[in-house]
């Protein structure tokens, strides 16, 4: 099978598997989306913080 044929047929394929995708509607996907950005911030400014903190016990050690 030529490589072509081989593009041709799995293009078919992901095009009939999209088909198939429940999609979340537009507000739920804003909603979704703002959750995962807020823990993301959260999560980054906590071990940021926690960084700094130890980062300075360790320094005030040594």
């Amino acid at each position: 099978m030529n490589i072509f044929k081989k593009l041709k047929k799995y293009f078919v394929e992901v095009k009939s598997e999209i088909k198939k995708v429940s999609w979340p509607s537009r507000k739920v996907a804003i909603k979704d989306s703002t959750i995962v950005v807020i823990i993301s911030l959260v999560t980054a400014s906590f071990l940021g913080g926690m960084d700094f903190v130890l980062d300075k016990i360790i320094k005030n050690l040594f």
